[in-house]
């Protein structure tokens, strides 16, 4: 009797080809869905143009908080010349 099932088994070919048929609608979704995901709002060049504004505007607001709140003063001056080269100045003469 076990003979037998083995044999109905192995001769189930319409099984298969569902699952074959199964599979290949899966494929299918699964690329309708990537397709979906990999559309993007902002495209990657303005992603990173945007993350180097950020760095740049974190700098300069914490260099003029370090200057100005931390140092003693004037947040503005940070943006001087002049404030630089003496910062320049003092770390060279300590080295």
């Amino acid at each position: 009797m076990t003979n037998k099932m083995q044999e109905l088994n192995k001769n189930e070919k319409p099984k298969t080809q569902r699952y074959q048929e199964k599979e290949t609608s899966s494929k299918e979704e699964k690329k309708q869905w990537y397709q979906r995901q990999t559309k993007r709002s902002f495209p990657i060049w303005l992603r990173l143009l945007l993350l180097v504004c950020g760095i740049i505007v974190c700098f300069a607001v914490g260099t003029m908080v370090g200057y100005g709140v931390i140092g003693d003063g004037k947040p503005m001056n940070v943006f001087e010349k002049e404030t630089w080269t003496h910062i320049i100045d003092l770390v060279e003469k300590d080295a």
